[in-house]
C-alpha cells in the first residue's frame, strides 16, 4: 500500500507555521505583530517559526523603520506558496480516500 501521507510536507507540521503560512498565502505583506496577535502566540514562538521558514525559504523578510520604529513584515515567496498549496492537496488526498 502506498504511504498515504507521504506528500505532506513536514515543514508544515507545526502548527504555528501552518497558522504562518495560512496569513501570508492571502496577504501580500504582514508584519510581526499582526501575526502574532492573530495567532495568539508570543514573540518567541513567532521568531523561531519564522526563522524555521526563512531556513527553507518559505518566507522573505522585510526590515524597515515606520517613524522611529522598527518594522518587521514578512511575505511567502513563491516556493512557499507552491510548497503549502502542494501541502494542502496532499492533506485533501487524504481526507477524499474513503470518499
Amino acid at each position: 500500500m502506498k504511504n498515504i501521507i507521504e506528500n505532506l510536507n513536514r515543514v508544515f507540521d507545526n502548527r504555528v507555521r501552518l497558522g504562518i503560512m495560512s496569513i501570508l498565502v492571502v496577504n501580500d505583506w504582514v508584519d510581526f505583530t499582526t501575526i502574532r496577535d492573530t495567532l495568539n502566540i508570543t514573540d518567541g514562538q513567532l521568531a523561531s517559526n519564522i526563522k524555521a521558514l526563512e531556513k527553507v525559504e518559505y518566507i522573505e523578510i522585510q526590515k524597515q523603520f515606520i517613524g522611529n520604529k522598527p518594522n518587521t513584515s514578512y511575505a511567502v515567496t513563491k516556493l512557499g506558496k507552491l510548497a503549502f498549496e502542494e501541502h494542502l492537496k496532499a492533506l485533501e488526498d487524504l481526507l477524499n480516500l474513503n470518499g
